[in-house]
């Protein structure tokens, strides 16, 4: 999941079938990789080279296991526990295959979706094989312009005002072709309308009721120019200079510059931005909010702005006002549900303006139920107890946007399924000294902030392992020991390098029996591991379902894979492949409370998959209410989904913080 040193980029991009298949690695010892490629055999007749894991195969490669050839369906590079008859997805009996002579389905919804003086960009849906589409070729007419990869193409180097038809025909390995699509026409735009070019820079020069502007002049023939304040023509001028008058003091606008003649209006300038003057002071910022909560309402009280007029006080969430008051420095916000994270500042304001907004506080409502007492909607992050590239700190500096924080990890022992955990001397030095009771203390102080702390155990080099009753018991007392000792509210399971389901199942309920219903019991496993019921993960979560309080699963480093509508194989780094998959869980079992977004918090956190924060919001608007989806749409809203999970904490401090930040505010929009 999160490697201590560089991640591990899983290469192989895996579209997986519908059926339930087992992926959990043998207990064979994985050999080093190698930089050997197996090649692609056109006949089951010579003799087939064995198969190893750590070696990449194409499609259509031939190789013996067991006494039986397999033919390889996908490309991808092998693993233990991947062996042909495990993976059906990967590997088809080589004798079910005989030579490929079926063609792919036609491409269907060849669209034009944009077109210029010298060029069409092309669009189409995707076509389904047998074994698999490798490309589509472009025509032009009768003429083949290129054979592309994926489902869009830009034609370039064509005439302006001209029109030209295409049609798409799909291919595979073997070289067979789809019949051509429908075919779809787009003209080229006119080139040189003889329309004025673009004015050029716009300055602005306010007095108390006017603006005067000053811009450079366009290019081409220009008859005049005009002064656009949005839609609206605030000024016409056969010069470069205009000057908009009867403004109010105070007041703000924002202008752009258009140059037109007979032909048309040219490009809209750069915008530019002034106020006019006899601004009276605005006031400052208030005090920082402290708040008081019930089951339903958050009472703010802050410290009155000390500067400028005041009239009164908004208090904000996010960007929207929740209350304001006309003096008074306290406020009630009503009407929340129990157990519910909202964060609030609060700004003064007079005639003229708004001072800047206070420092943020965040506070939940009272209600909460079992399973650690975590807000309807959270943010998990994990905290290095290691030295890698990121930022190192200390756990008390978490910042309040993170509710649940997963100390990473826990290790194994010599005895099966016991953990042992330590502060790292390597990141005490870092950090300028630590200690053992400074750690301690800092896991009550976020608990005296309303934080959760659990203990991760595993990570991409874990190698604790549950295989039998008596290590499910270790298991369960050594967590229950370390829980104690250090103050820790539950544990995370993220053994990426396979797990027994059903004596992992047996140790959290024995730590269940031992920790009482306020235990927080988490996992993380990766994208692969939750592709269908039959996988070991998914099997853990359901047969915990009753105990379970989440499943961040890590939507990343795994390349393309398949959603729950099993219609295509969505990238990873997008919408549809955070929606689709969590799809997946939603509609197989797991409650929309138990699945929560996993994802890196930016450069340098993950090998692939890194999104933007903002996509990460538009997944759970997508998930939660339907709105802001990508070409997935789910089946049904999820009201309930839990929330995100970032690895990690650390990385997101490299990065500014930008995750949590963005994040978490969002979750106190969702329903």
């Amino acid at each position: 999941m999160r490697p201590k040193r560089n991640p591990i980029v899983l290469l192989a991009t895996l579209v997986l079938s519908t059926a339930a298949v087992s992926l959990t690695p043998g207990a064979a010892t994985a050999a080093a990789p190698t930089a050997i490629v197996a090649k692609a055999s056109s006949t089951v007749a010579a003799a087939a080279a064995a198969w190893a894991p750590n070696t990449a195969y194409t499609a259509g490669t031939i190789v013996s296991y067991n006494g039986k050839d397999y033919r390889c369906v996908q490309a991808h590079t092998s693993l233990n526990g991947w062996e042909p008859p495990n993976v059906p997805a990967l590997w088809a009996p080589a004798g079910d295959s005989g030579t490929d002579t079926t063609a792919p389905s036609v491409p269907g919804n060849v669209r034009v979706t944009a077109t210029g003086s010298d060029s069409v960009t092309l669009a189409w849906n995707a076509s389904t094989d047998n074994v698999g589409v490798t490309g589509y070729e472009v025509y032009r007419g009768t003429t083949l312009v290129t054979t592309a990869t994926g489902t869009t193409y830009t034609d370039s180097g064509l005439t302006a005002q001209t029109t030209y038809s295409y049609t798409i025909r799909a291919r595979d390995a073997a070289g067979n072709r789809s019949a051509a699509s429908t075919a779809v026409s787009a003209t080229t735009t006119g080139g040189n309308t003889g329309t004025p070019g673009q004015p050029g820079t716009v300055t602005a020069t306010p007095g108390a009721s006017s603006i005067a502007l000053s811009w450079g002049a366009s290019t081409g023939t220009v008859t005049g120019y005009r002064v656009y304040e949005g839609t609206t023509v605030r000024a016409t001028v056969t010069g470069t200079t205009a000057t908009i008058s009867s403004l109010g003091t105070c007041e703000t606008h924002t202008y752009t510059v258009k140059a037109y003649n007979a032909q048309g209006e040219s490009a809209a300038s750069a915008p530019v931005t002034a106020s006019t003057t006899g601004c009276t002071t605005i006031p400052g910022k208030p005090g920082k909010p402290t708040a008081t909560t019930t089951d339903n309402s958050i009472t703010l009280s802050w410290g009155a702005s000390t500067t400028g007029t005041v009239s009164g006080y908004r208090v904000y969430e996010g960007s929207t006002i929740r209350t304001s008051t006309t003096g008074a420095t306290t406020a009630t916000i009503s009407s929340l549900g129990t157990c519910e994270t909202h964060t609030y500042t609060v700004k003064a304001y007079n005639a003229q303006s708004e001072s800047p907004a206070s420092d943020a506080v965040t506070a939940t409502t009272t209600g909460c139920t079992t399973g650690g007492q975590l807000p309807k909607h959270f943010l998990t992050g994990y905290w290095h107890n290691f030295v890698n590239p990121a930022v190192e700190m200390k756990l008390g500096a978490t910042p309040n946007e993170y509710d649940l924080i997963a100390v990473a990890f826990a290790e194994a022992t010599s005895t099966p399924g016991q953990l042992s955990f330590q502060l790292d001397p390597a990141l005490a030095t870092a950090v300028g000294g630590y200690t053992e009771a400074e750690f301690k203390a800092d896991i009550q102080s976020l608990h005296a902030r309303g934080k959760k702390v659990i203990l991760s155990v595993g990570g991409e080099a874990g190698r604790v392992q549950v295989g039998s009753s008596s290590a499910a018991t270790a298991f369960a007392d050594s967590a229950w020991a370390l829980m104690q000792s250090y103050g820790f509210d539950g544990v995370d399971i993220d053994l990426e390098n396979g797990l027994n389901a059903t004596y992992m199942a047996d140790a959290l309920r024995k730590l269940r029996a031992k920790a009482g219903a306020d235990l927080i019991i988490t996992m993380a496993p990766q994208t692969i591991d939750m592709q269908s019921t039959g996988m070991t993960y998914f099997q853990l979560a359901l047969a915990i379902k009753d105990i379970l309080t989440v499943v961040h699963t890590q939507f990343y480093n795994s390349g393309s894979m398949l959603g729950c509508d099993q219609a295509q194989a969505y990238s990873q780094g997008t919408v549809n492949f955070m929606t689709a998959l969590a799809c997946i869980q939603l509609e197989n079992g797991l409650r929309p409370d138990q699945v929560a977004l996993g994802l890196p918090a930016g450069p340098g956190a993950a090998g692939g998959g890194i999104v933007s924060p903002a996509l990460v919001n538009q997944a759970l608007d997508c998930l939660a209410k339907k709105t802001n989806c990508g070409t997935f749409v789910p089946p049904r809203t999820y009201p309930g989904i839990r929330g995100a999970m970032t690895w990690s904490i650390n990385w997101d401090a490299s990065n500014n913080w930008n995750f949590s930040r963005t994040i978490k505010p969002h979750l106190a929009t969702l329903p």
